[in-house]
């Protein structure tokens, strides 16, 4: 069975979330507008949790984000100005949700990791 992960680009005004098979092929996307932490984070784990055969998920988020993983707060939006966003725990709830390995960075690191995938193909 082909692999499928997961990615999602977590952005103050948009989240866009999208499925690829291991040869980098997108399988299915869509995006939602960020509205409430609840509400925008369960369209994107409804998206996700149709996929079975999931093996992971990559989120680069809008900030100021927690990224080291030795920390009480590691996968949190932090102190952000955006209106309800401030000490969201965006990784344990897909942790708990989706039950795959997350790699949480920036959005702006995620950027970075795909110019050079998308380079090295």
């Amino acid at each position: 069975m082909t692999k499928l992960y997961g990615s999602l680009e977590a952005g103050g005004t948009k989240f866009v979330c999208a499925v690829g098979d291991e040869n980098n092929n997108v399988i299915e996307k869509t995006q939602f507008p960020t509205t409430t932490p609840i509400e925008t984070l369960d369209k994107c784990i409804e998206f996700f949790s149709k996929f079975e055969s999931l093996a992971g998920l990559a989120i680069g988020s809008f900030g100021p984000i927690d990224i080291d993983k030795n920390s009480k707060t590691y996968g949190f939006i932090t102190t952000t100005p955006k209106p309800h966003w401030a000490n969201i725990d965006v990784v344990g709830a897909f942790r708990r949700a989706l039950n795959v390995p997350i790699f949480f960075t920036t959005d702006v690191n995620s950027s970075a990791y795909g110019e050079v995938v998308a380079r090295n193909n």
